[in-house]
């Protein structure tokens, strides 16, 4: 019987001894493993330039209107708690025009980009682990963020709609979005 219940003790401190074993080594891989792989996230916010002058049918690069300007100042209320570090915007007045108060509160010059031509895997990198305003027009801003996502999940924006928000957060191969409207 002494020898059944010391068999049975020896047993169970050998056991015992594996276990501690083992979870130490899973303690040390979790470590390793978390040590090895930095993944950076990035943040994009994308809006559509404010309202445009549409009083001259014939100008292709009107300038805001007082309440474009309004809603571009407006933006940079909605965004006084983001700190970015670039803002993007296409090369015509509508657009500047609405990133300049966001680009002025990060005191940040602005960046001119060509929705068509831009090098993605230039501005991914260039961006990566960055906070980045772009303002964009009614069909390239979601054409930017589909390719941002790598999936065609947004249609273009009405014309008459100037308060969409959309976020897209990108975590090593995890992408996702939000979609607001501030109006």
């Amino acid at each position: 019987m002494k020898k059944n219940i010391l068999l049975v003790l020896s047993l169970f401190l050998v056991m015992n001894c594996f276990a501690q074993e083992s979870e130490e080594t899973e303690n040390e891989t979790e470590t390793e493993n978390e040590t090895e792989v930095e993944v950076e996230t990035s943040v994009y916010y994308l809006i559509r330039h404010a309202e445009k002058n549409r009083s001259d049918k014939k100008d292709k690069d009107p300038k805001l209107t007082k309440a474009g300007n309004n809603r571009a100042i407006y933006w940079a209320e909605v965004f006084k708690n983001v700190k970015f570090d670039a803002v993007y915007s296409t090369d015509y007045n509508r657009t500047r025009e609405t990133a300049i108060p966001t680009a002025e509160a990060n005191q940040l010059e602005i960046t001119s980009y060509h929705p068509f031509k831009i090098d993605f895997k230039q501005f991914l990198a260039d961006t990566e682990g960055e906070t980045t305003l772009i303002v964009g027009h009614s069909n390239t801003t979601p054409d930017f963020v589909n390719r941002l996502l790598n999936e065609e999940e947004f249609e273009h924006i009405d014309d008459k709609n100037n308060g969409n928000l959309y976020i897209v957060t990108i975590t090593g191969d995890s992408k996702t979005v939000q979609l607001l409207t501030l109006n």
